[in-house]
């Protein structure tokens, strides 16, 4: 057969393979057209969108993305969530709404505690408001108990696939956190967090994140109220920005001025792998422009990298105490000093500091004298009440001070000399003394005692011991004939074992068991029980007289009672004192109220069942007036009287013979002891009171914060 016949022949079916390909081929074609045809109007219209709208005006959103078109923000309002236990945070929170006000915008105040994240957050996206988070974090890096839940909810949404990095895009925020730099690790650990959450939710930060500081010693603007009237300042500055529409203008702090506002945009700042649990950056939004992608990274890079450069610097200014080369820090900064001075505080050099006790001033007029004087003979108005050292280890609840002083674990500030130290005390105590000089019910015989200082109360506030020159401080004490009692919060057993003697030497046991310690004194050391045990061990080592301190505070460490008597077996003081806690008034430091404050009655309660358990002790002397008793050993019981009065003289004399002999000539406790009065044993008609003066009743009562 010819091959073209059977071409021929096959030629329907060519035809229809023909006709199908040139179709096909069209199809493509017209695809290929329409592609390209679909690029060109993009590009035309994206080059239109570029020259319409300035470059400097695009928005670098949280995630990274860049917004072409800037579209003018409003504010409906300002919500305000506030998580606070002593009240503070809640303070804060109505100190903004009142300035917020003052802006014509409404305000909402919301404790955390009444709020349900689950069913109200994502209206925040939409309402236009802003809502400010004002949350303190405990010293343990926990939220306040009325905002656990809420931070709860937060972490657990913030690592649930299901709600998303889009969950809260919208929502516009703002941080301010309370905390302690003193507890390093967990510094405003709740507010990071916060923070944090909300961002990686798709929140976007209207302003940069606040951190309040109560330790004033390390408070960027010297006391956490400082801090947050600058946090509130910026807040106020940029809501007003946000109502007119504006953008904040950059602060250079990028490169060619494009990154916008650094409060706004940074992605949340990680503190350490424990507490933000990111290792990462953030991953960008992936509509970001292929050439804008290196200049944000770079951005974004940089200043973490300067701010980690500048926690770096401060960690190790605060870690050595320095100001500048070979230069450690005063530990009395000018805030310090002037909330000190207007609680009454002389202060002295660097870190020391002295105050007239109320007692000094009740005992000059013939009022009586304090629980000292009863329990162990000191005349009231010849006691000088001062510390070599304002800095504590503890922040106790019940402390009088409302922590106005610096907290710390170890010296670390500048030195005053101990001379320097004692002269100037005794100047601004005889100084203070003066003042008293023609006051109507003075006595003058009085008067001229108190001129010459015979007591020395280390008691004021803060921990003695911690002054590296203590024991040197104690000698000269000693040879101007001035007794010596400190106080120490039992965290330095070390310092306690290596202390020279003391006339008296107490502890502080403020609680029998780890838990309550911990809430009660709330201490800085980790290892705080720890510390606490060997520091009573240590007490038990001194011959001198030594003394447990129990603050009674209701419904805190009123109970476990034989855990108190095994602590006293342990260090076997010589006396204990339990004294009902006093009242200072509300304050940001502690949560007590009235309630908390025992009736002398229920001490007296407490001390009869604590005697119970501890067979070598008796109750031996009360003093109403302080709401406190004194629990004696048996040794100090001669011939069915007490004798838990000082021989003061007796004791110079002993102390002298021990410096001396370099320390060989060592003397105990019963070898300085005098007999107690009649009046001021527990039982007597006078119920501590000296019948030599005369008792002076207020007719409006009102708190006292003073007393030793």
């Amino acid at each position: 057969m010819d091959p073209a016949g059977a071409w021929d022949s096959a030629s329907p079916w060519v035809s229809l393979w023909t006709n199908r390909f040139y179709v096909y081929v069209g199809l493509a074609c017209g695809i290929s057209l329409w592609i390209c045809f679909q690029i060109v109007i993009r590009r035309r219209d994206k080059s239109s969108q570029e020259k319409s709208v300035p470059k400097a005006s695009r928005d670098l959103g949280t995630e990274g993305s860049i917004s072409l078109q800037r579209k003018e923000v409003s504010v409906s309002g300002v919500k305000i969530f506030y998580g606070s236990q002593t009240g503070t945070a809640k303070g804060f929170a109505a100190s903004l709404a009142e300035a917020v006000t003052s802006l014509d915008l409404p305000v909402a105040v919301i404790d955390l505690k009444d709020y349900d994240p689950d069913d109200h957050l994502v209206e925040e996206v939409t309402s236009k408001n802003v809502c400010a988070f004002m949350v303190a974090t405990y010293t343990d890096g926990r939220p306040t108990e009325s905002a656990v839940w809420f931070c709860k909810w937060l972490e657990e949404a913030a690592s649930d696939f299901r709600f998303g990095k889009t969950y809260l895009k919208g929502m516009r925020y703002a941080v301010f956190g309370l905390g302690n730099s003193a507890y390093a690790r967990h510094f405003n650990k709740v507010g990071r967090n916060v923070d944090k959450w909300l961002w990686m939710l798709g929140a976007h930060r209207v302003v940069a994140r606040g951190e309040g500081d109560c330790d004033v010693a390390n408070s960027t603007h010297g006391s956490i109220e400082a801090d947050f009237r600058a946090w509130k300042t910026q807040f106020l500055a940029q809501l007003q920005t946000l109502e007119k529409g504006e953008k904040k203008p950059c602060e250079g702090s990028c490169e060619r001025g494009q990154c916008g506002s650094s409060a706004e945009e940074e992605p949340f700042e990680s503190t350490s792998e424990d507490e933000s649990g990111a290792k990462d950056p953030p991953n960008l939004n992936p509509v970001v422009d292929v050439e804008d992608l290196g200049r944000i990274v770079s951005c974004v890079k940089r200043e973490k990298r300067e701010k980690e450069q500048q926690e770096e610097k401060s960690s190790l200014l605060r870690s050595s105490g320095k100001n500048g080369p070979g230069e450690r820090r005063a530990m009395i900064t000018p805030a310090l000093r002037e909330a000190l001075t207007k609680q009454g505080y002389q202060l002295i050099g660097s870190h020391s500091g002295v105050k007239l006790c109320r007692w000094t001033k009740s005992m000059l007029r013939g009022r009586g004298g304090c629980y000292k004087h009863t329990f162990y003979g000191i005349e009231s108005h010849r006691c000088m009440e001062t510390t070599p050292s304002l800095a504590c280890a503890n922040k106790c609840v019940f402390c009088w001070r409302h922590h106005t002083n610096p907290v710390g674990t170890e010296w670390r500030w500048k030195m005053d000399q101990p001379e320097m130290i004692l002269k100037e005390a005794i100047e601004n105590h005889q100084s203070m003394i003066k003042q008293f000089k023609g006051v109507p019910g003075v006595k003058e015989e009085r008067f001229e005692e108190g001129m010459m200082v015979k007591h020395c109360a280390l008691s004021l506030v803060g921990e003695p011991i911690m002054y590296p020159e203590i024991n040197r401080f104690l000698t000269l004490l000693h040879e101007c004939k001035i007794s010596s009692f400190l106080v120490t919060n039992a965290q330095f057993p070390v310092e306690i074992r290596n202390l020279k003697p003391v006339t008296q030497l107490y502890v502080s046991v403020d609680a029998s068991t780890e838990d309550r310690l911990k809430k009660i004194d709330r201490p800085l050391f980790k290892d705080f029980w720890q510390r606490f045990l060997d520091s009573l061990k240590a007490l038990a080592a001194k011959p001198q007289r030594t003394v447990y301190r129990l603050t009674l505070v209701k419904a805190w460490n009123g109970d476990e009672l034989q855990a108190y008597a095994e602590l006293v077996s342990l260090g076997n003081p010589d006396f204990i004192e339990v004294k009902g806690v006093t009242y200072c008034g509300e304050s940001s430091a502690s949560s007590l109220t009235m309630a908390n404050v025992p009736w002398h009655e229920e001490v007296v309660h407490f001390v009869r069942d604590l005697v119970d358990l501890i067979p070598d002790y008796e109750i031996a002397c009360e003093h109403e007036h302080s709401n406190c008793l004194l629990i004696a050993h048996k040794r100090f019981k001669v011939g069915g009287e007490w004798w838990t009065w000082i021989d003061y003289d007796r004791f110079q004399e002993l102390v002298r013979e021990y410096e001396d002999s370099g320390g060989s000539a060592t003397f105990g406790a019963q070898d300085y002891t005098a007999r107690t009065p009649r009046w001021a044993v527990f039982g007597a008609r006078e119920r501590g009171f000296d019948p030599k003066d005369t008792r002076y009743q207020r007719k409006n009562k009102s708190k006292d914060i003073s007393g030793c």
